[in-house]
């Protein structure tokens, strides 16, 4: 007789030699169709709605408000009205900026005045009705319920095309707001300036200005052209009315007025540079050369789909299925193309530099959060254009007046976040063997970086070993975070031959212990005296009220976790396996409570493991080195759970360009890197029956767990191959040499999985 097991065995095996559509069905998928855009529109999620290609350098889409944290990509679903459209967003930052040339259509009489949510009438604002929206990848469309304007928006890679259908026999004009976006500088310098506008012919329009924001002294151009030519034009600065074709100074709008004989659609497509005027305009016609829309937006669909389709997945869960699409489309927000369709860009020396043919240049990197998960993500799902981040990242060290980037945008540093986690990227993509890597050309900028920069307290944690408190603020999770700096260098350094700078950065990579008090086991600050900084607390963001956090967005329990890469000898710290899980067990047990100062990016708290902010991200997966990998399957499910949903208040916090999403991605097919740089994933507790993978080399990973659903979160047995894996990990290597991994899971935990030292996943050594 054949057994229940047998036979399921045989019918997984027939499955995963089978294509993938064999299993989902006849009838092909549509990727862009499970993708939800509204999800993380609420909440901390801080992502916009509207329509961009994957990775472009435009993102059309709605603005609610440009004053308010949660309204940092520029859009906030609560808010009940709307200012207009405007053309450059961030993805789910908590720091706002861009929302560069506002569009906003209008009937009836002329306003200039942006007015606020409190207040918004006698304003251009709009009142917004959320059902009558709609949002798709590269696509966006919404109906004004007072005018009746219908407006739709897609995009192309630079430039966006609007579509306005006016009510019939009412005087229409469009308003430019140039302002729009600036939010209040804290120095008070102006916000913008070395602003323009001016009429080029009675259908273009084009514009330069300079930004104070976030990234200081961002410079952007841009050209509209309109399908049909305006009746007049009016140009304003400070809200006066300006004579003649040309407008300079503060606070610039234009109004293009139509009267009442639009009988059709007007459509409105503008581009963006950096570079110059000239550079916009080709990029206008490069990128729109005619007035399609229909056709730009299917373009923008198949975009969309050939990306999504890099993951396919099974499950019989309809929500599964478009939290983890739209997971995965947000994964594709950033980094942001910045370069002219001639090659062209502006570069973190503010020069202007030309590409060789075929080459990018990106902007817009997350370091602080993406080397965690995102970059990962790419170098399995696509390594060539991992490979081209990586690189880029060097190149734009190198043009930074400062070095090694921390979070570069628009060809500003923005100097957002601590430690330089461009190394952890570049060093992964070497140590994963990506190519074109100039790995010559990286060591000698981060040679300086490892033994001369002196900047943000890396003297101090050279000569001490840590970073005293009392010199800098957020000491101690710098302290941590430029130990695994120090790590990934080293990695750098092997790569280039320099043997002896490896060692001496792979020994100063244990300068977390300097931060570790063994007496209460926590991560502290600690004075230029070598004493514990009092009173402590390790719910606190701070040892001194007129000294800044010590932490990063964290407190004490996160930053006691920050050590990724040398976990082993970390844990001897604690005084060994079982007191390090003890640790973590009380870390998901404490109280919630936080203190009156916490920053509002820690949310999604359980315990005191935050979610909603990266320093905790990789924590759930620490139980694997304790042997105790169960608990890790227990917890990664509930935060899979609990911490994502299909609502527009669905991620726990920011998305931080990609990186919440990731976390998702990579731990719903089963896998996690606690460590990027060692080239391993630590098994979690995979969510979907079925994944598929296309690889680069032409070879396909399949994920399997036929069993897997509510009450099955628990792994009784690994097969990589058709052969047992006891391992609680697996290497990056085997996962790229494709084939199927097979889950079984169970509703009770096999506390032998995993529980072997042999079988516990590597640590301070790359695989």
């Amino acid at each position: 007789m054949i057994s229940r097991r047998q036979l399921l065995a045989t019918a997984t095996g027939v499955a995963a030699s089978l294509p993938f559509h064999a299993i989902a069905g006849a009838k092909p998928l549509r990727y862009t169709s499970f993708v939800d855009p509204m999800i993380g529109t609420g909440g901390h999620g801080h992502v916009y709605p509207g329509a961009s290609l994957p990775f472009g350098m435009v993102q059309l889409s709605p603005d609610t408000d440009n004053a308010r944290w949660d309204a940092s990509s520029g859009y906030y679903i609560e808010d009940k009205s709307l200012l207009g459209f405007s053309h450059t967003h961030l993805s789910g930052t908590g720091v706002g900026d861009m929302m560069d040339l506002l569009v906003v259509p209008r009937i009836g009489e002329v306003s200039l005045k942006p007015g606020t949510l409190e207040a918004p009438e006698g304003s251009y604002r709009a009142r917004v009705s959320h059902e009558q929206e709609t949002a798709a990848p590269g696509y966006y469309s919404l109906t004004l319920p007072d005018s009746g304007i219908h407006a739709e928006l897609t995009a192309s890679a630079r430039a966006g095309l609007h579509r306005y259908t006016f009510p019939a026999g009412r005087p229409a004009h469009v308003l430019l707001d140039w302002q729009h976006g600036a939010r209040e500088d804290v120095y008070k310098r102006p916000v913008v300036y070395l602003a323009h506008m001016e009429r080029v012919s009675n259908d273009t329009i084009v514009g330069t200005r300079c930004v104070n924001q976030w990234a200081d002294g961002r410079i952007l151009h841009f050209a509209l052209k309109v399908s049909q030519p305006f009746d007049s034009l009016e140009l304003f600065s400070k809200d006066e009315r300006v004579d003649g074709e040309r407008v300079e100074g503060d606070c610039l709008k234009a109004v293009l007025k139509y009267g009442e004989g639009l009988s059709a659609p007007l459509m409105v497509k503008v581009a963006v540079s950096a570079v110059d005027i000239a550079g916009a305009l080709n990029n206008l016609t490069h990128d729109i050369p005619d007035w399609d829309f229909e056709s730009l937006r299917q373009a923008a669909d198949r975009a969309w789909e050939s990306e999504l389709s890099r993951i396919r997945v099974e499950t019989p869960h309809d929500q599964d299925r478009k939290i983890f699409y739209t997971a995965l489309y947000h994964a594709h927000m950033a980094p942001t193309l910045f370069c002219d369709a001639d090659g062209r860009y502006r570069g973190m020396d503010s020069a202007v530099h030309k590409l060789p043919t075929g080459r990018n240049n990106f902007s817009t990197y997350s370091l602080w959060d993406t080397y965690r998960a995102w970059h990962p993500l790419m170098t399995l799902i696509a390594p060539e254009r991992a490979a081209i981040f990586a690189q880029n990242l060097i190149d734009q060290g190198v043009e930074s007046p400062y070095g090694p980037v921390v979070w570069p945008l628009q060809g500003r540093e923005t100097h957002c976040m601590i430690g330089w986690h461009s190394d952890s990227v570049i060093a992964e993509a070497i140590v994963k063997g990506l190519p074109g890597i100039d790995v010559q050309k990286a060591w000698r900028l981060y040679k300086e970086l490892a033994f001369k920069t002196s900047t943000s307290g890396l003297d101090a944690y050279r000569a001490q070993g840590y970073i005293p408190a009392d010199q800098e603020d957020q000491s101690v999770s710098k302290t941590i975070e430029y130990c695994h700096d120090d790590w990934s260098m080293a990695q750098i350094a092997d790569a280039a031959g320099d043997k002896p700078a490896a060692s001496a950065l792979r020994l100063r990579s244990k300068n977390y212990r300097n931060v570790f008090d063994t007496n209460t086991q926590f991560a502290r600050p600690r004075l230029k005296t070598g004493a514990w900084a009092e009173p402590f607390d390790p719910r606190g963001m701070g040892h001194d009220p007129k000294v800044w956090w010590d932490y990063t967005e964290s407190n004490s329990w996160q930053a006691t976790f920050g050590v990724q890469h040398d976990i082993y000898s970390y844990m001897a710290l604690f005084g060994g396996d079982a007191q390090y899980e003890a640790k973590i067990d009380a870390l998901f047990n404490a109280s919630s409570d936080l203190p009156s100062d916490a920053p509002p990016d820690m949310t999604g708290l359980i315990g005191q493991y935050i979610h909603g902010n990266e320093p905790s991200h990789h924590i759930a997966y620490l139980y694997a080195y304790t042997g105790s990998h169960y608990k890790t399957q227990a917890r990664v499910r509930m935060l899979l759970r609990s911490q994502y949903r299909a609502d527009p208040n669905g991620l726990a916090g920011n998305e931080d360009c990609g990186q919440m999403s990731a976390w998702y991605i990579l731990s719903a097919m089963g896998f996690y890197p606690v460590d990027p740089v060692s080239c391993i994933y630590v098994f979690g507790s995979p969510l979907f029956r079925r994944v598929e993978i296309p690889l680069a080399n032409g070879k396909t990973l399949r994920i399997l767990a036929p069993q897997t659903n509510e009450a099955n979160i628990y792994i009784q047995s690994v097969k990589w191959n058709g052969k047992p894996h006891s391992r609680s990990w697996i290497s990056h290597a085997d996962l790229m040499s494709g084939g199927v991994l097979m889950f079984e899971m169970g509703p009770k935990p096999n506390l032998k999985f995993g529980a072997d030292k042999a079988h516990r996943p590597p640590s301070f050594t790359v695989v």
